[in-house]
Order: structure tokens, then C-alpha cells, then sequence
């Protein structure tokens, strides 16, 4: 694992010349609209961990993201990936949907909260991990973990190793987290979507 771990950071040198880059076509953060309701698992999750579903103060703008903070971005994703063996809720739990910490199996939300976890004990501020409801290119849903920059908004996927820009992704995105208070959702204006009612994210 070290290896491969090693291999990651040295991609994440190449990469910094693309942060240092031109400006993409596309923002590079995200444009967010009014609010909406959260996802039910969302919900549910936070009435068991209210602490983690609180305000978390005015908005500062994304964090600065240093070369260490990339590396630990990668870290994670990779890690956590590595760690926790995909299975839906109903095979877990014998529910359609339940947001929980993972210890060896879990479901895509289940993958985020634990990313997010660990990248807040690393010294990540909360108002810039943010839960994210996305439409997949066959029109499930799925929840990914959105990484507020200064040099983009980047996703966290756990079908995937790579780190992306959200604009680099093949997902249709619908709501997130308030950067102002992780317990409320804002939509996404992502110029790809279309009208959707509720979405689950298995």
C-alpha cells in the first residue's frame, strides 16, 4: 500500500502544474442556488449525530489548497476506498436507506461521511467538505464528497481513485451540503440538469 500511496503523491507533483494552470472553461467552483431538502438518509443520520449537522459560521470563501492539503486529499480518498467494500444499504442494513460510518462494507454515502471524517481530523474545516447528491450517467443517484478550493471544487468519488475538478466528472449535479450549516442543503445550478424529484443514493 505504501507503494502505491508513494506512486499517488507523485502523480499529485505532476498535478500541481494543472492547479497552477489557466482558468478551466467551466467555473471551477460550483454555482449554488436556494435551498431544498435534504436527502431522508441525510436527515435521518443527523438526528444521531447532531454535532456533526450543525451551523458552522459565516462563509469564508473556499479553503487554500496547499500541496499538503492535496496529498492528504488523495490520501484519503485512496485509503478509504481500499478499506471499505461496496454494499447497498439493503444488504447491510435490510433497508433501502441508511447514512452510517463504515467499518469494512458500505454503501456510497456511507464511503463519504467517513472521508469527511477524516479529512476534518486532519484540520480540514467543515464548511468545505460538503455531501454531494449527484445523477450518474444512467440516472441513479449517488453521493460523492465535494472539497471546496480556492483552485476548484473536487470530488471524492468511491468508484473511483482519481481526484477530479466537479467539471471533469460525468455526474449531473443536483444538491450539497450549505457550506453555513452542514444540517441544510442548497441546490446546484449545474447547467446539465434536468427536473428531479427525489433521488436516492445507493
Amino acid at each position: 500500500m505504501h507503494n502505491i500511496i508513494a506512486k499517488t503523491f507523485a502523480a499529485a507533483a505532476l498535478i500541481a502544474g494543472f492547479l497552477a494552470g489557466p482558468a478551466l472553461a467551466l467555473p471551477a467552483n460550483m454555482t449554488v442556488g436556494g435551498s431544498t431538502n435534504p436527502p431522508v438518509g441525510h436527515y435521518e443520520f443527523c438526528k444521531g449525530h447532531s454535532s456533526e449537522c450543525s451551523p458552522t459560521g459565516a462563509d469564508r470563501g473556499p479553503a487554500i489548497l496547499t500541496r499538503d492539503g492535496w496529498k492528504k486529499i488523495l490520501e484519503v480518498n485512496y485509503e478509504v476506498n481500499q478499506a471499505i467494500t461496496p454494499m447497498t444499504d439493503m444488504e447491510i442494513h435490510d433497508v433501502e436507506e441508511k447514512w452510517s460510518y463504515p467499518d469494512v462494507v458500505g454503501d456510497c454515502e456511507d464511503y463519504v461521511l467517513l472521508k469527511r471524517r477524516k479529512l476534518i481530523e486532519s484540520g480540514f474545516s467543515p464548511a468545505d467538505l460538503l455531501i454531494t447528491v449527484v445523477l450518474q450517467p444512467n440516472g441513479d443517484g449517488h453521493a460523492v464528497l465535494t472539497v471546496r478550493t480556492d483552485r476548484g471544487d473536487f470530488i471524492l468519488d468511491n468508484m473511483r481513485s482519481k481526484v477530479l475538478l466537479w467539471s471533469e466528472t460525468e455526474y449531473t449535479f443536483l444538491k450539497r451540503q450549505s457550506s453555513e450549516n452542514a444540517g441544510r442543503w442548497v441546490k446546484l445550478q449545474d447547467g446539465r440538469a434536468v427536473a428531479v424529484g427525489t433521488v436516492r443514493t445507493e
